[in-house]
């Protein structure tokens, strides 16, 4: 196939998970053939599943943008629920964080000095959810079919040649080889996929997050957290039904429920710690953390794995290139951090939206080469301003005050940006994680900076002081309030009073709460704030 030749298909999209499949339906609502090109078959296991409120809105936005009424629901476990029942899914109320020392028995007293939970919403219906990705991909996947893609699943590429404004790519399915070729290459095949392997590209380094390794499956009976070890009265949401950090020094311990009786779990540690514990043995591996972690293991005394454990000797990757002439890698093909904050959603829906707008803004014209060249810069940008954070997170496992107080640049710019974004004002939160905002950017790299270094005494001190004041301009969920003693539930007053922070009217307030379905007059005080909008 030589340049200027007639392509099969304008767009070929690698991987059908749910970007993959976000990006193929979006693409054929704007009239472009597409061609989805997936190596295994639905249903299948995925690692990735925790919504966030910023992932919610951006599908809300996709939805509408690209007029999507059946994946609009999918933005809040209330809706969700309505429309598609039998679709598994699990309820995040918010980020609930534990800490433990190696080879004791959790405990806490009432200042919550081991313990943080950050509410997400006020109640069950505006929820965010936790996505079981075998029926959530392949639910995406159909829609993507019924909207007119082209499913070729168990299909290996062996090839793909670049042949100037077409691709090429040579297939292998059923044994039977065939050749397609495209105008373009969209890879959503996941960290050391598809073009990383095929056209031989060169693995970046982390910059500042140590090594890590990962242990992960999907269990059945595993008891609540609250049962396992009693709680004390008065949680701002049950925190289990929430994204579960158990945090210990070296790596942390996720736990994710879903409604069909399924948690996922898993582990993300330390190289170093991961060789003391051989987690590299898959199950005997898992049974030596649990035994550092006298109460996790308590909670996983009855639990009983479905699937075998999957050992990943690297958790992190960063793809040197991500998009060349007539291609381009989704966030989550050109780099994965770390689960610690649920970023791999946001980060790839973000993705999504920017290239399918790319293309359709540069299809058939010119301004493409530098359309894709700022796309890359800003995924680089966003990727590397998560693995500072998460690596300054990493710093601080055995120092789990300082560790918490770090959360609050995420939370605080979690909550800012999605609330800029409710009221239309997206030039007020620029970049992920506001790492291209003009003050918090700065800034926030230069506090993980200092924390990774492990400061002490005075250092320390001052670091915290400056991450009060470097949150307070942005803190619309009441972070800066310490009588809370690290429990923060949503509350409609934080909002209204950080609303000139946003530049907003009361009528705007109260027009925000409309949309969400809430009234300021029968919230207030009982519950509601940014993190609940989605």
């Amino acid at each position: 196939m030589i340049a200027g030749s007639r392509a099969d298909v304008d767009v070929a999209v690698i991987g059908a998970g749910f970007g993959g499949a976000l990006t193929a339906l979006a693409l054929r609502r704007l009239g472009r053939s597409v061609v989805m090109i997936e190596r295994g078959r639905h249903p299948r296991f995925a690692i990735g599943e925790s919504s966030t409120p910023l992932a919610n809105i951006l599908i809300e936005e996709l939805a509408a943008k690209y007029d999507l009424p059946r994946v609009a629901p999918l933005s809040k476990w209330g809706t969700w629920r309505e429309a598609y029942p039998e679709l598994p899914v699990g309820l995040k109320r918010g980020f609930s964080f534990f800490h433990h020392s190696l080879d004791r028995a959790f405990d806490d007293d009432r200042t919550h000095a081991r313990q943080l939970l950050v509410g997400a919403s006020p109640h069950d219906r505006i929820a965010d959810t936790h996505w079981y990705r075998p029926a959530f991909d392949a639910f995406l996947t159909r829609e993507a079919q019924e909207a007119g893609a082209e499913l070729l699943d168990l299909t290996r590429i062996d090839r793909i040649g670049l042949q100037g404004d077409l691709s090429c790519l040579d297939l292998t399915r059923a044994g039977i080889s065939r050749s397609l070729t495209a105008r373009f290459v969209v890879d959503a095949s996941g960290p050391r996929g598809a073009l990383h392997r095929l056209l031989a590209l060169e693995e970046a380094p982390t910059r500042w997050l140590p090594a890590t390794e990962g242990l992960y499956t999907h269990f059945e009976n595993v008891a609540r957290w609250d049962e396992a070890v009693r709680s004390e009265a008065g949680v701002p949401y049950p925190v289990d039904d929430a994204a579960v950090h158990q945090v210990f020094p070296g790596g942390w311990i996720w736990i994710l429920r879903f409604n069909n009786g399924i948690t996922s779990a898993g582990a993300a540690v330390t190289t170093t710690l991961a060789r003391q514990l051989r987690l590299d043995d898959g199950e005997s591996g898992w049974q030596r953390l649990l035994d550092r972690l006298p109460s996790v293991k308590a909670q996983f005394a009855g639990a009983r794995a479905t699937l075998p454990l999957m050992h990943a000797p690297r958790v992190a990757f960063r793809s040197r290139d991500m998009c060349g002439a007539g291609w381009a890698m989704l966030p989550s093909a050109a780099g994965v951090i770390d689960p610690l904050l649920s970023t791999g959603f946001p980060l790839t829906l973000l993705g999504v939206g920017r290239l399918v707008d790319l293309l359709e803004r540069t299809w058939g014209g010119p301004g493409r080469a530098a359309a894709l060249g700022e796309y890359a810069r800003q995924t680089e940008r966003e990727l590397d301003a998560t693995e500072r954070l998460v690596a300054a997170l990493y710093a601080s496992m055995s120092d789990f005050d300082l560790f918490k107080r770090l959360t609050r640049l995420y939370f605080a710019a979690a909550s800012f940006s999605e609330t800029a974004r409710r009221l239309g004002r997206h030039d007020l939160a620029p970049g992920f994680l506001l790492c291209d905002h003009l003050a918090f950017g700065p800034a926030s790299r230069a506090i993980a900076d200092v924390a990774m270094r492990g400061p002490t005494d005075r250092a320390r001190a001052n670091l915290i002081d400056q991450i009060d004041r470097v949150i307070e301009p942005f803190d619309l969920a009441g972070l800066g309030d310490d009588t809370r003693r690290d429990w923060y539930p949503v509350l409609a007053e934080d909002l209204i009073a950080g609303r000139e922070k946003l530049g907003a009217s009361m009528t705007e307030i109260d027009g925000l709460l409309e949309r969400c379905g809430l009234r300021r007059t029968s919230v207030v005080g009982q519950g509601f704030s940014p993190a609940g909008l989605a």
